[in-house]
This record gives C-alpha cells, sequence and structure tokens, in this order.
C-alpha cells in the first residue's frame, strides 16, 4: 500500500485526501447531481463506493429507511466478491470476523431406519482451487458498512443520504440534467414533503418491489416454484453434531433443510422446507408461526433434537425466478438511437431462491460492472456508448443464474426416494462449484471484450472472464504477493506486460546484444506513440491516472536489476514526481505464474478491465491491435479541459 506520493502521512492511509466535490461535500442533497443511486443494498453500495473514487463526479445515494440496515437477509459471501472486497481494501478485515466454510455435510435418512437421519457425505467447498480467497458467511449489514466506511474515506466522502423514498422519475429529452426524480422525506422535520432531484444518471438499487424498474416500464417476468420455505437465524441448543458445519438435510418423512452457520459462533441460518404452496390459499403458508417452523425443523432433523433459545430474524417465503427483460430505460425499438439513463441492479432486474447464495454476490457485480462506466463517461475518459454495454452484459449473467438456481432449488426440494441416484445432490454440488462461486461469469466479445484470437498466449487468463491472479515477487522490495491484489477498485484499467525472456539492458531500446527486446520495444511504443491507449491520459494528471501498467519478468527476483527497467513501467507521480517502483514483478520460485496461467515465453500483454474481467490477450509485438481496441473506448483527442481524475492509487 502506498500513500506518501502526495506528502507524509502520519495519520490512518485508508483515508484518501478529499479532493473535487469532496471538497466541502454539502450535507444537504444538492438539487443537481451526476449519478442519483436509489438504495442502499449491497448493489447501491458498491456503484456508490466505485463512483466515491471519482472526484469529479457527484453522486448521492438515498435511501427510504432513517439508518444504517441493522439485520441484513443475505448472507453468503462467494470468493468472487472477496476478490471484490480484496480491490475495495477490506477482504482481510472481514474474513477474520466471517464464518469459512470449507466443508458440506450431506444428511439423509437411514437405510436401517428412515426415521432417522445419517450424514452420508462430506463434500469440500473449494476441493479444484478456484479462487485464493475462501467462501464466507457474514451479515450483509456488515458488507454495507465496509462499503459505506470505504465511500467516507474516498476523496468524495461520500455518506447516504437517509430518510428519502423514490416516488417516481421522468427523462426529458434534453437539459443537462434530465431525470427529473421525485422523492418523499420519510425521516426528519420535512417527514411527509416531496423533494425533486435532477440528475444526468440514475440507478435503481430498490430491491424486487423496484420503484425505479416501474417508472421505466420494465416488469419481472418469471415463475413461481409454489414451495415455501421458512427461515431462521436463531441461537439454539442441539445435540446436532454438525451445527456448526454447511449441511444439506433430507428427511425420511419429508422435508428437507438447509443449514448455514453463521459468523461469531452460536448463531446459525436454518431454510426449512414447508412443503408445497396451495396456488388457491398462499396466505396460508406465509401465516407461518416461528414456532411452527422450528416444530418442523425438529420433525426433520430427528432423532436430534433443536431447542431454539432465540431468533434474531425469520420470514417465510417462496422460491421465484423472475427477470427483467432490459436492465435500463432503452426501449428495444430504440437501441442505437440514444444512450441510457436509467439503470437498476440486483433485485430490482433479477430473483431468485436463497439456496444457492447468489443475491447479493451477483447484485454488487451488477453495480461494479456499472459504476465504472459512469465514472468514465463523466469524467470524459469514455464515449457515452459505453452505458449500453451493461445491460448487454448483465443480463445474461442473470439468465444463466436464474437457469443454475432453478435446478438447484428444485434439487434441494426433492425427496430422497425422488432421486436416481442417492448420490446426486452432492455430486451436482461438487461439479457446479465454479458457478456459484462466480467465476463463470464469461462476458461475451463486443467493444470491451475482444474476440479470443490470441487467447492461446494466456490459456489461464480467459477473455471475458474474471482475471485469476497467481503469486508474484515485486522486485523493489523482494515482496512475494498476489499479481492481481494490487488492483484497487480505482476505475483504472490494467495492462499486465508478461515479458519476454530477456532481461532489462539498461540501454533503452536494446537488449544486451544491441538488439531491442520485444518488452523493451513494447515499452516504447505504449510510452510514446500517439495510437498508445497512455497517450489519452491528460497531462495535468498522474501518467498512470488512467491506465495502471505493471510488468513481469521470467526471472527471479535477483536477477531484475530495476534501474534497467524500462522507465514507463516506472511512472513519476504527485506533485512531487516520485518514482512508482510497485509495478514491476518476477516470478515466484514457489509457483511460476508464467507455467500457472499458461502464458507463453515470448511474451503477452493481458488487458483488464477496472471490474476485473479479463479484455484482451496480445502478443508484444501487437501494438497496433492494442491501439485500436482502446480507440473506440478513449476520447478522439484529449480534451482541453476535464474533470478531476482521480489520484493513482496506494
Amino acid at each position: 500500500m502506498q500513500f506518501h506520493h502526495h506528502g507524509y502521512v502520519s495519520g490512518d492511509p485508508r483515508v484518501q485526501p478529499a479532493a473535487g466535490v469532496g471538497i466541502d461535500r454539502p450535507a444537504e442533497l444538492p438539487d443537481e447531481v451526476d449519478v442519483l443511486i436509489v438504495g442502499t443494498g449491497p448493489a447501491g453500495m458498491l456503484t456508490a463506493a466505485q463512483l466515491s473514487q471519482f472526484p469529479g463526479v457527484t453522486t448521492r445515494i438515498v435511501e427510504r429507511r432513517p439508518g444504517r440496515l441493522a439485520i441484513g437477509q443475505a448472507d453468503g459471501i462467494q470468493a468472487r466478491s472477496v476478490e471484490t472486497f480484496q480491490a475495495f481494501g477490506f477482504a482481510e478485515r472481514i474474513i477474520s470476523e466471517a464464518y469459512r466454510i470449507t466443508e458440506m455435510a450431506f444428511w439423509k435418512p437411514d437405510p436401517s431406519d428412515p426415521s432417522r437421519i445419517v450424514r452420508t457425505a462430506r463434500a469440500v467447498d473449494d476441493e479444484a482451487g478456484i479462487s485464493e480467497f475462501p467462501h464466507l458467511i457474514v451479515n450483509q449489514a456488515r458488507v454495507l458498512d465496509y462499503f459505506a466506511e470505504f465511500m467516507l474515506n474516498s476523496p468524495t466522502r461520500m455518506v447516504p443520504d437517509y430518510g428519502f423514498e423514490f416516488r417516481s422519475l421522468e427523462v426529458a429529452d434534453e437539459g443537462e440534467y434530465p431525470v427529473i426524480v421525485t422523492l418523499l422525506h420519510t425521516a426528519g422535520p420535512k417527514e411527509g414533503q416531496e423533494r425533486t432531484v435532477r440528475a444526468r444518471y440514475v440507478v435503481g438499487a430498490d430491491g424486487a418491489r423496484s420503484k425505479v424498474r416501474e417508472s421505466i416500464g420494465c416488469t419481472l417476468a418469471g415463475d413461481q416454484a409454489n414451495h415455501a420455505w421458512g427461515v431462521m437465524d436463531a441461537l439454539a441448543v442441539t445435540d446436532f453434531p454438525d451445527i456448526r458445519t454447511k449441511c444439506a438435510i433430507q428427511s425420511g418423512t419429508g422435508g428437507s433443510i438447509l443449514l448455514i452457520p453463521r459468523e461469531g459462533g452460536h448463531l446459525f441460518r436454518m431454510y426449512v422446507d414447508l412443503g408445497e404452496v396451495d396456488p388457491n390459499n398462499k396466505g396460508a403458508v406465509r401465516s407461518t408461526t416461528i414456532e411452527q417452523i422450528i416444530h418442523k425443523a425438529n420433525e426433520i432433523l430427528h432423532p436430534y433434537t433443536l431447542d431454539v433459545r432465540n431468533v434474531a430474524w425469520h420470514s417465510v417465503y417462496e422460491v421465484g425466478h423472475r427477470l427483467t427483460d432490459r436492465f435500463d430505460d432503452v426501449l428495444p425499438e430504440q437501441r442505437g438511437t440514444r444512450t441510457p439513463r436509467v439503470f437498476i441492479t440486483g433485485d430490482a432486474c433479477h430473483t431468485h431462491s436463497a439456496k444457492a447464495g447468489q443475491g447479493m454476490n451477483v447484485s454488487m457485480q451488477d453495480g461494479f460492472n456499472l459504476a465504472w462506466k459512469l465514472g468514465h463517461v463523466l469524467e470524459g475518459r469514455s464515449p457515452e456508448t459505453l452505458l449500453s454495454t451493461y445491460s448487454a452484459e448483465r443480463q445474461v449473467v442473470a439468465k444463466n443464474l436464474i437457469d443454475f438456481d432453478k435446478e438447484w432449488s428444485t434439487m434441494m426440494a426433492k425427496k430422497p426416494e425422488e432421486f436416481e441416484h442417492p448420490s446426486d445432490l452432492e455430486d451436482f454440488y461438487v461439479r457446479t462449484a465454479e458457478f456459484p462461486a462466480g467465476f463463470m461469469t464469461e462476458y461475451a466479445p463486443s467493444v470491451l471484450v475482444a474476440t479470443a484470437k490470441h487467447q492461446e498466449l494466456a490459456a489461464g487468463f480467459t477473455i471475458g472472464k474474471r482475471f485469476k491472479s497467481a503469486p508474484v515477487v515485486r522486485v523493489g522490495d523482494t515482496n512475494p504477493m498476489h499479481l492481481g491484489h494490487h488492483a484497487t477498485a480505482d476505475g483504472r484499467w490494467r495492462i499486465y506486460v508478461f515479458a519476454d525472456p530477456a532481461t532489462p539492458s539498461g540501454k533503452p531500446g536494446s537488449d544486451q546484444k544491441g538488439t531491442a527486446s520485444p518488452t523493451e520495444q513494447f515499452a516504447e511504443w505504449i510510452a510514446s506513440s500517439p495510437e498508445s491507449p497512455l497517450a489519452a491520459t491528460p497531462s495535468s494528471a498522474d501518467p498512470d491516472a488512467w491506465f495502471d501498467l505493471k510488468v513481469i519478468y521470467q526471472q527471479e527476483h535477483a536477477a531484475i536489476d530495476i534501474g534497467a527497467v524500462p522507465a514507463v513501467f516506472k511512472p513519476q507521480v504527485g506533485p512531487f514526481k516520485l518514482t512508482d517502483y510497485e509495478k514491476v514483478y518476477a516470478t515466484d520460485p514457489t509457483a511460476d505464474i508464467f507455467e500457472l496461467r499458461g502464458l507463453h515465453r515470448g511474451g503477452v500483454v493481458v488487458v483488464v478491465r477496472p471490474d476485473q474481467y479479463v479484455a484482451n490477450v496480445l502478443p508484444l509485438t501487437a501494438t497496433a491491435e492494442l491501439g485500436a481496441f482502446f480507440a473506440p473506448l478513449l476520447p478522439e483527442k484529449q480534451p482541453a479541459t476535464l474533470r478531476p481524475a482521480a489520484p493513482s492509487a496506494p
């Protein structure tokens, strides 16, 4: 973590200097904003947190509640989300307080006495090692707290505006702030009064009953499974031996339980199968009491007993799978004629069961996908057409999630005798582990994702999928680390240069034999060519303000003379023009990244989006292709005036 590049820092280095709209930020909600986010759920808070890194963008997030969420309904944190938390700087802290899932136990009827349940299998949670991060359980409210802290410490000093309920919006045909939003004060001295705010863009993160969604004419389409579950967060005394292990429990008498231990010890969550729902009398199951849920749980757990001493929260719900046909306000017949002004995220555009633990996780990735695009457009880094990619990319992801969740929730509701093979449930859990962990998302070729023309040069970095980190050694200080962990949520593109076999020569444009090495030729081009993406960076900003360029050599760190590394990999940053030595890496002798990720030894360039997805893979010599890839994503020429860019990330 670097934090002295703007001068000596003696306090908390996570608190960034206030900048742009964060200087003298008004406490009251302004009449005009760049981005208005409705709802402080996971999607809304991540969107706000990412936009808080753009000091020139006025972002406000409103919430009808009078204050922070106290008890969250979601609790499952998949490994992909923990990767995202790493980018926002709180992965280690949330891991330390969370419950970590390492195994899942499967319980079924005892063949000798079907009235009793017995443990039949255990499955390792991440047997294939798909991520270096764990699968966690932690209260949704704590996730929101961490994002709120990140926002407050950001250059914009952002905090949620509580006590505002969204009522309606209208998109005008013209004007600098074309979205007219009507809000209602729900707390404080102005309670009951309406308020109008004008915005350039609006993000609806206001849940399954989204009024923003209604305002743009979208509806959730799908089906109900007519199967109900009671869920409770409880403190209890029990003789069930796996009460602190995630379990799928199927009883011989009918009914199932999904047991999820919670953080902090003692607390656990149970999803208790309440059976089929009478479509002519749905109110009956919805009126199920907590006492009835506990009684049903005891029936399923026989011969074990559950003595519930305290219930922190409980609910009854039906499994439903619904999806909107678009995630923005552009109608099908308008596509290509205008860019969106209003977006919906999370439960506002896709709903599903809680069984696969995907709701909060996929919702946060909605926000991550959208937020940096809004920041780039509003800062003048990219054309408005970039915003059309949000709905196109995320709707496909949501559809795949719903298809998966239908299969998983159906299997969870089956009776043991309905399975073709006794191990079908645990086999499915293991076989599909990568999907619920959040790593099956693969964006299709588009203006943001190249085709797989050169994919064989980096087999382990699949174009369109998330950048899978790997160990390296930082040359400057000889510290071993994960390459991806140095990529913070600062809105920058990443360009990773995996060098050819030559070591840096110290002679511009040549290796030890006097011939320019491919890495040095690439460095010279990206530093000086007008076609280089770096050329778009405003002259008033740090040279790495828009693009984070790193080099990884094939040798171990002791063989690299950092003084001989091309200057473009050691940019001078901050008001004192200090040299950044943290962009030069070598291979880790215990885990060679070139071997781990199938990188071509002749050298390869891997381009990664600000939301951590691989956008392109190119040989070192394909500079024209690299320039052409970024051309439609950047201003045609450097603007005379740009909104202040975010300072280089620590």
